[in-house]
């Protein structure tokens, strides 16, 4: 009894065994860690391959002189962060590098897109040798594309028919708001928005609705040999460029990957992950 009772004492005077965090092994030193930035993006060129489709009339021009001016401001709050490698949203065979060295050769200027708004102009500015094209296709396509296809195939048919990426009034609603506030909104603020931390909840929350819940498990499915597949293969993309301690990484994709790229980030233990917002 007295035992007891001098182990409540000890306990309510903090003398208690303290549970250790996870951390303590396996993130021994976090100074020792490559250090990765996410950048979340609209595409500057609308492309509209997405399932919502912005009207001509409510697209931002980013080569405006007021937009041109925002952007100025966007890269030097991005250039904070020193990057010494850039992962952009491109498969290899876009040949991001062929198309820098035409811009910096004067032979064409600048397109409208992200890559070359943000990406190259960082990568003049920090004069760096070499751009990522980390995005990769799914499981899926692979499947889709192999010669055994006589049984495959039809179940990605069967699983896919149904499947359109289509939203729900409620999430609807909210892509309306963001392009209308898009158009009103400097671009720093909208990017701190956009890669805030409740709207990549909610963007990762978009894929767990509507087209999910096809039959039992066609829309899981669905979602896992395509989409998920995709940007896990995309964060293995980013992993095997990773090759020092000293890397300062920054990924530049639309934002619902970088939804999925966050939360893969948060659980690893190989990065020193830094938020956007975060970014002193």
């Amino acid at each position: 009894m007295k035992k007891a009772l001098l182990f409540i004492l000890l306990s309510s005077l903090g003398f208690a065994q303290t549970i250790k965090d996870p951390d303590t092994f396996l993130i021994p030193n976090k100074d020792n860690l490559p250090k990765i930035f996410l950048v979340g993006t609209f595409h500057f060129e609308y492309y509209n391959k997405d399932a919502y489709k912005v009207n001509k009339d409510q697209q931002v021009d980013i080569l405006s002189d007021q937009k041109q001016k925002e952007l100025k401001e966007l890269l030097d709050y991005i250039a904070k962060f020193k990057p010494t490698k850039i992962c952009i949203e491109a498969p290899e065979k876009w040949d991001a590098m062929g198309k820098y060295k035409s811009y910096k050769s004067g032979k064409t200027v600048l397109g409208k897109d992200e890559i070359q708004q943000i990406a190259f102009r960082l990568l003049e500015r920090f004069k760096l040798d070499t751009v990522y094209s980390v995005d990769a296709k799914a499981v899926y396509q692979d499947l889709m594309e192999s010669k055994d296809s006589t049984v495959i195939n039809p179940y990605f048919e069967r699983i896919f028919k149904d499947y359109t990426f289509k939203s729900n009034p409620e999430y609807k609603k909210w892509i309306e708001y963001e392009t209308e506030m898009n158009l009103k909104t400097p671009l720093l603020d909208y990017f701190k928005y956009f890669n805030s931390e409740k709207r990549f909840l909610r963007d990762y929350g978009f894929y767990l609705t509507e087209d999910f819940k096809n039959g039992k498990f066609e829309g899981a499915d669905a979602l896992a040999t395509y989409w998920y597949s995709r940007n896990l293969r995309i964060f293995r993309n980013i992993q095997r460029i990773t090759t020092s301690p000293n890397d300062r990484i920054l990924v530049l994709f639309g934002a619902g990957h970088i939804s999925i790229l966050d939360q893969l980030l948060k659980c690893s233990t190989e990065y020193d992950y830094i938020k956007f917002n975060d970014l002193k």
